[in-house]
């Protein structure tokens, strides 16, 4: 396991990534130092309309492109797809470096995925993405989810359909004995996606709003940051990616940071 060029001194981190997530991270942080809090904020399952889903990837033969948004997204498509032969033939992209190294792994070519920034708007400026007009593209991911990448692909001249592997929801977690012991323990609160942002406000209710206002919070793309200061957080760290080394790499610099001041 990799480590940054920091030591976390104890600074407790509230982790909010799914349960069957948090674990790498937890780890990460807790080999530099640091104290990780597991509050998980979101859970997945398998998507409600599962035979129309199934129906869509019956026909892949049919698309020319197959993105893929998230980990999860991976995961659970591949799961449902059962024969990842059936991707053969067609030029995959993956929005995020830990998206496209579990496609990797699973023996998948990578062939369109960003350089520098991993989202949405850095894969719609990828070469494969370009010129797709008269392509069919398939876009693997959870319910819901932005629409950017999907819109702008079919003002681009593509055919897109949502393949919905997955949904998202706000797990049923107990709040009360982290919010009795926010103060001595949580020094920066992290998030990695918009869904784990509004579920922890939710989770939270009206008295955690007030010390998520008030606790350092770690986002991972500007559309978070700006959500953070609708909520009127004082103090935002944006990590440049959402992978977990990206996420300490921001922590150190944050605390770093802190340290100097």
């Amino acid at each position: 396991m990799s480590k940054a060029e920091c030591d976390l001194a104890g600074v407790g981190v509230l982790v909010t990534r799914a349960a069957h997530q948090s674990a790498p991270l937890c780890e990460l942080i807790r080999a530099n130092g640091g104290h990780p809090i597991a509050f998980p904020a979101l859970e997945t399952s398998a998507p409600k309309e599962m035979e129309m889903t199934r129906s869509q990837l019956a026909r892949l033969d049919q698309f020319d492109i197959a993105i893929f948004i998230s980990p999860n997204a991976v995961s659970y498509g591949l799961d449902m797809l059962g024969d990842k032969a059936l991707l053969n033939g067609l030029k995959i992209a993956a929005v995020g470096k830990s998206t496209a190294g579990i496609l990797k792994q699973a023996g998948l070519a990578v062939e369109i995925t960003p350089a520098d920034r991993f989202d949405s708007e850095a894969l719609l400026k990828t070469q494969g993405l370009r010129d797709v007009k008269g392509c069919r593209i398939i876009i693997f991911r959870g319910n819901g989810g932005r629409s950017l990448l999907g819109d702008t692909l079919r003002q681009r001249g593509a055919e897109v359909v949502y393949a919905e592997v997955y949904q998202r929801g706000k797990p049923k977690v107990d709040p009360t004995e982290l919010l009795a012991n926010w103060h001595t323990t949580v020094s920066i609160v992290t998030t990695t996606s918009i869904d784990i942002l509004n579920n922890l406000v939710a989770l939270l209710g009206a008295e955690g709003i007030k010390k998520i206002r008030n606790t350092p919070l770690l986002v991972v793309s500007r559309q978070m940051d700006a959500e953070a200061q609708k909520l009127g957080c004082r103090e935002i760290i944006l990590a440049e990616r959402a992978d977990d080394l990206s996420v300490l790499k921001a922590l150190c610099h944050w605390l770093t940071t802190e340290k100097l001041l």
